[in-house]
């Protein structure tokens, strides 16, 4: 039995969430009948837990309700779930179909996890780790931490789809002269020979140039794209885009594995550590406006916390190794 706990999918069903032991349940059931071997015991088995309990049926129901929805999930995500013997790939599918079961969602629902965006993404990263893919042109692409992309290259265009997280991309010379875009779920960025970052915050997305310059494409703007040259960045919503701003020194240097901070605020500060770490990582509002200045490795979050009570008046708090809260110092008695 996988004794994963569902991926949190949230949505309007919440209300009529099945448990998720009977959830899980539920898949496996399915896995079993569909695997193929199922026995004329197992088959007795499974009516009798259906029959047992009113929420074994809605859960049933419901995991033959994504099943049809199949169209909507990748195949290898169905091929996964039926593989065997149970390893990583199996576990993280059976999460999957487990979390649709508790919160009675869709397959669209599904796509707008994290997790299915993992699944389904051509390159994705986890907390705390950096990837650089290469290009089918000869570009590069480096993915953030938590991160996740999609590539699509026609004969039209050359495209990459930031299903979240951050991206620094370097294009390449395209003998097809075709158009290099990025796309979000606010619209696009279009390079025009670059080095850029794009990253996708909620409701809105950042553009750094560090060479070149790049045409901002909000979704629902009127008029033409907005352009930055090397040294700008700016921001864009679906609605339109902000001026261009001063592109920060260290916007890049994740890139190398640092985090860079001139006259940054903690609670900022810690916002962007926290990208970099599990769990939670909380700042006292008394000491928000503390400002932090320096170069920090991003491989060793721990440490940096440490070295922000040598510098500031702060102590950290530990609840759990993954629950920290950076505290005011108390006063020596």
């Amino acid at each position: 039995m996988d004794d994963e706990m569902p991926v949190p999918l949230g949505g309007a069903a919440a209300a009529a969430r099945v448990a998720p032991a009977v959830a899980r349940r539920a898949v496996q059931w399915w896995l079993a009948l569909h695997g193929g071997d199922a026995t004329a015991a197992q088959l007795s088995a499974w009516r009798r837990w259906r029959a047992e309990d009113a929420e074994h049926e809605r859960a049933w129901q419901r995991i033959e309700a994504v099943s049809g929805q199949l169209a909507g999930i990748p195949l290898p995500l169905a091929s996964a779930a039926l593989a065997a013997p149970a390893g990583a790939r199996r576990r993280r599918a059976v999460r999957l179909l487990t979390a649709l079961v508790v919160v009675g969602g869709s397959a669209a629902l599904l796509r707008q996890a994290p997790a299915w965006q993992s699944w389904h993404a051509d390159a994705s990263t986890a907390t705390g780790e950096r990837r650089t893919v290469r290009l089918p042109d000869g570009g590069t692409l480096v993915l953030n931490t938590d991160s996740a992309i999609k590539l699509h290259y026609d004969a039209g265009a050359r495209a990459v789809r930031l299903l979240r997280g951050e991206v620094l991309l370097q294009t390449a010379p395209d003998a097809q002269r075709r158009p290099f875009f990025v796309h979000t779920v606010d619209g696009a960025a279009r390079a025009l020979g670059t080095r850029f970052i794009v990253r996708q915050h909620d409701g809105f997305v950042r553009v750094g140039v560090l060479e070149g310059a790049v045409e901002l494409r909000p979704a629902a703007a009127q008029g033409q794209p907005r352009v930055l040259q090397a040294g700008e960045e700016g921001s864009f919503s679906r609605a339109g885009a902000g001026a261009a701003q001063a592109l920060d020194a260290g916007a890049g240097a994740w890139v190398d594995g640092m985090l860079v901070a001139a006259h940054m605020r903690l609670d900022a500060f810690l916002l962007e550590l926290s990208r970099h770490r599990r769990g939670h990582l909380g700042c006292d509002p008394a000491l928000a406006h503390l400002l932090v200045s320096g170069v920090y490795p991003l491989a060793d979050t721990d440490k940096v916390l440490l070295a922000l009570t040598q510098a500031l008046p702060v102590e950290l708090h530990y609840l759990t190794r993954y629950w920290v809260t950076v505290r005011p110092r108390a006063a020596k008695k």
